[in-house]
């Protein structure tokens, strides 16, 4: 039996829930479908987000800068439609500004299969102006007061090569101009960056901005559990095989400590960055993404999972409802494991209590308040590494008599809609019925569960299987008056 106590009578650390910040998608156009909307309307409501950021805002397909018979033409209105959908449902933009527009771009060279430009533009100042005249619209549109809790975002991983062919240098000189154009209109807009990929560049950004007293107002960056391991090439698996199983709080306190007490957003994870990563669908994902949340939680202000729906084309547009895609909602909306790890990460409370013992597998942790404590615990191991299900006791001391305690769990039995999907026979088009019944096995059902209550504890029993979640909520008896 592997047995873990902890004291609600003792202190307690914070728990921002840095991941419900913001969450990622694709590209902007995907903002103007009515299931990208009802799938990140969901998403909001479910697990908490209240952000979204997207790439190719600035692309042609959204209209925003292009030129006609050597004419600049702009148009914010598809920009718009997105932006006053988000408010309506209670979310902001956490807006990057990407990619380059043709008209201004010096180059053809593109990303993805819907093109967007990587290239440094033919003309700065035209950059600033433009930059300049969207935000100033934003402005007029949504009021300073508004506008000013958003996160402007200057580009996305310009230290690789594949989404910027300029140098360095050549992104600072983009990043100086977009600021001083945001400036220029209220010196209270957040700007930032360097948005770069694996934790890339930023004593250098803070350097330069140092050097040429520009504003950073918050830094961001990326980070997966893939980058760097395993040799180039290698799947998933393999990948992973050969990342420490802490990986991502090892990253996110160097980032941390680097960062001089800026804002520090982590604009994309996942636990990889593979986009037919099979185990995407499974329940390794929504354990091995809890852990990661849960131990970066201190070390970031937001932490922005990429992304809430398999709605998402870079490389082409899905037909197959579980195809190993990014999201936590299938292309059908229906939800993954993740997602459900997501959920019980959202029903925490805003503490953490410590808990005693460690296990080289699972990870206990007690977010408790006065009238209930939530027990989460996993049991994950990186693949191709040992695990089996484990006995697990919970011992909690100070804590007023239970009434109730609800198990909710994530495994191969329980919030699994992919098993359920290949006992159909994994149809590519699962038709309306099938769809209603994927939904239903993807759900979370809490059901009772036993305690003990003894002269100074409760405790608890379960058994966690290989790869898998659990919430136990238990409810105390009210304070008499």
């Amino acid at each position: 039996m592997n047995t873990f106590q902890c004291n609600l009578a003792a202190e307690s650390i914070p728990l921002t829930h840095a991941w419900e910040h913001t969450v990622g998608s694709g590209r902007a156009l995907l903002g103007l479908r009515a299931d990208w909307r009802e799938h990140l309307r969901r998403a909001h409501f479910d697990l908490g987000f209240r952000h979204v950021r997207f790439h190719g805002m600035l692309d042609d397909d959204m209209g925003t800068l292009i030129r006609h018979r050597e004419e600049l033409l702009y148009s914010f209105f598809n920009i718009d439609s997105i932006f006053d959908f988000l408010l309506n449902i209670g979310m902001q933009p956490f807006a990057e500004l990407s990619f380059m527009p043709p008209a201004l771009a010096s180059g053809h060279t593109t990303v993805f299969q819907f093109q967007g430009n990587v290239t440094p533009p033919k003309d700065y100042s035209e950059w600033g102006t433009l930059i300049g005249r969207l935000v100033q619209h934003w402005v007029d549109r949504y009021g300073l007061d508004e506008v000013r809790q958003w996160n402007l975002e200057v580009w996305n991983e310009p230290n690789l090569k594949a989404f910027w062919t300029g140098s360095m240098d050549d992104y600072f000189e983009l990043y100086r101009h977009a600021a001083r154009a945001i400036k220029g209109i209220d010196a209270e807009l957040r700007v930032g960056g360097p948005s770069s990929a694996q934790n890339a560049w930023i004593p250098e950004f803070l350097a330069f901005c140092d050097k040429e007293q520009l504003p950073a107002d918050f830094l961001t960056t990326h980070y997966y559990p893939t980058d760097a391991f395993g040799k180039i090439g290698a799947d998933t698996i393999t990948q992973l095989e050969h990342a420490p199983r802490d990986v991502m709080r090892q990253r996110a306190e160097v980032v941390h400590s680097q960062s001089r007490g800026l804002p520090l957003y982590y604009t994309e994870w996942n636990i990889s960055s593979n986009p037919r990563d099979p185990l995407h669908d499974e329940s390794f994902a929504a354990a091995f993404a809890a852990n990661i949340a849960l131990s970066v939680d201190s070390f970031v202000t937001g932490y922005s999972f990429w992304t809430f729906t398999d709605i998402f084309e870079e490389n082409y547009f899905p037909s197959m409802p579980f195809h190993g895609g990014f999201g936590l909602l299938t292309i059908h909306g229906i939800p993954k494991p993740v997602y459900r790890a997501f959920e019980l990460l959202h029903g925490l409370g805003d503490r953490l209590f410590n808990v005693a013992e460690s296990h080289d597998t699972l990870d206990v942790r007690v977010s408790g308040s006065e009238d209930c404590a939530v027990i989460f615990i996993t049991n994950y191991a990186m693949p191709r590494h040992r695990i089996v299900s484990e006995p697990v006791r919970i011992q909690l001391r100070g804590a007023r008599p239970p009434v109730s305690a609800l198990l909710s769990r994530i495994d191969d039995d329980h919030a699994n809609p992919k098993r359920a999907w290949q006992e159909m026979g994994e149809p590519e088009y699962p038709k309306p019925r099938e769809v209603e019944a994927l939904y239903a096995a993807s759900a979370l059902r809490p059901e009772p569960h036993p305690f003990r209550v003894g002269q100074d504890r409760i405790e608890v029993d379960l058994v966690m299987p290989p790869q898998s979640v659990a919430a136990l909520r238990i409810s105390f008896e009210k304070k008499r008056a």
